[in-house]
C-alpha cells in the first residue's frame, strides 16, 4: 500500500516549464544554421554545451543565484567552418555532430567537437585583459620635464638651469604599468584531429582515464591519445572487402564510464557489442552481444 501511495502521488506531482533557452521568435525567422544538433553537459551538470548546425557550440552555466535549476550563457564561439574536399570533391558541412566534456582539472574548460571529418579539442578560460595604464610619455612628468626644458632654450646659456632629462630619453627610463581592464571567457582550439575517418563521424566518447577517446563513423572506430592529433589506432573495423556485400554500419560507439578497457558500440542492424580493448589490438571478437 505504501508502494502505491508513493506511486500515485508520483503520479499527480506537477510538471512545469522552467526555462528556454534561445531566442522566442517567429517559427518562419529561424534559420537552417540555427538548428540545435547536440546538447551535452558536463560531469557536475553545473555546465551544458550546444551545438548546431551553422558550426557554433553556445556554453551556459548553472545560475546559483537563482533557486532551482536554471541555467545562464556563459560563452560562444564558432568551432566548424564548412570546407571543401578537392579529391573527393564533397562538401564538409559545419554542423556540430557530437560534443563531449573532459573532465575538469583546473580552472580551464576542456571540450571536443566534432562535424562530419574533423575533431577539435577546445579550452575555454577566463582571460584577464589588461591596459597599459603608465609608461614614458604618460602624466605630468613628461609634460612638466618638456615645458622646463623648452623654456631654457631661449635664456643665455649663464642663466639657464641645468637641464632636466626627458622622460623618455634613457635617463629617467621606467617600465609600462599594466592594469587589470576586464575579464572575459575565451575558447581558443587546443588541438585538430583530421584526416583519419573516410566516412561521416557519428560519435566521439572520452575515456575515463583521462587520456584517450574513440571516434566513431558509419564503419569504423578510432583510438585517440588527446595530446597526439596527428595519429590514431583503428581498434574496430567491419568494412567488406566488397562493398557490395555491406550489410550493417557502425550508428554509434561509448566507453564505459569506470572501465578503461571496455567500450560498446551499435550497428544498424539494432545491434550493440562489447569490445574488450585488453583482448587484442583490434577489437573485430566482441566480447558480448545485446
Amino acid at each position: 500500500m505504501e508502494g502505491a501511495t508513493t506511486a500515485q502521488q508520483d503520479a499527480s506531482a506537477p510538471w512545469k516549464f522552467a526555462q528556454c533557452f534561445g531566442d522566442k521568435g517567429e517559427v518562419e525567422d529561424i534559420t537552417e544554421a540555427d538548428i540545435i544538433s547536440t546538447v551535452e553537459f558536463d560531469h557536475t551538470g553545473d555546465y551544458l554545451a550546444t551545438g548546431d548546425k551553422g558550426g557554433r557550440v553556445v556554453l551556459f552555466e548553472r545560475n546559483d543565484s537563482k533557486k532551482g535549476c536554471e541555467y545562464k550563457f556563459h560563452t560562444e564561439f564558432q568551432s566548424h567552418e564548412p570546407e571543401f574536399d578537392y579529391l573527393k570533391s564533397l562538401e564538409i558541412e559545419e554542423k556540430i555532430n557530437k560534443i563531449r566534456w573532459c573532465r575538469r582539472q583546473n580552472a580551464a574548460h576542456f571540450l571536443l567537437s566534432t562535424n562530419d571529418k574533423t575533431i577539435k579539442l577546445w579550452k575555454v578560460f577566463e582571460k584577464s585583459l589588461k591596459v597599459v595604464a603608465e609608461n614614458n610619455l604618460s602624466g605630468d612628468r613628461f609634460q612638466s620635464a618638456h615645458a622646463a626644458a623648452t623654456s631654457s632654450s631661449s635664456l643665455h646659456p649663464s642663466l639657464a638651469p641645468t637641464p632636466t632629462p626627458l622622460v623618455g630619453s634613457g635617463a629617467n627610463l621606467r617600465m609600462p604599468t599594466l592594469t587589470h581592464h576586464d575579464t572575459i571567457v575565451a575558447a581558443v582550439p587546443r588541438k585538430i584531429y583530421a584526416n583519419a575517418h573516410a566516412y561521416h563521424i557519428n560519435s566521439i566518447s572520452v575515456n575515463s582515464d583521462g587520456e584517450t577517446y574513440i571516434s566513431a563513423d558509419d564503419l569504423r572506430v578510432n583510438l585517440w591519445n588527446l595530446n597526439i592529433s596527428d595519429q590514431s589506432f583503428n581498434i574496430v573495423d567491419i568494412k567488406p572487402v566488397n562493398m557490395e556485400e555491406l550489410t550493417e554500419v557502425i550508428t554509434a560507439a561509448e566507453f564505459h564510464p569506470i572501465n578503461c578497457n571496455h567500450f560498446v558500440y551499435s550497428s544498424s542492424k539494432g545491434t550493440i557489442k562489447l569490445a574488450d580493448m585488453r583482448d587484442s589490438a583490434l577489437c573485430d571478437q566482441h566480447a558480448k552481444r545485446e
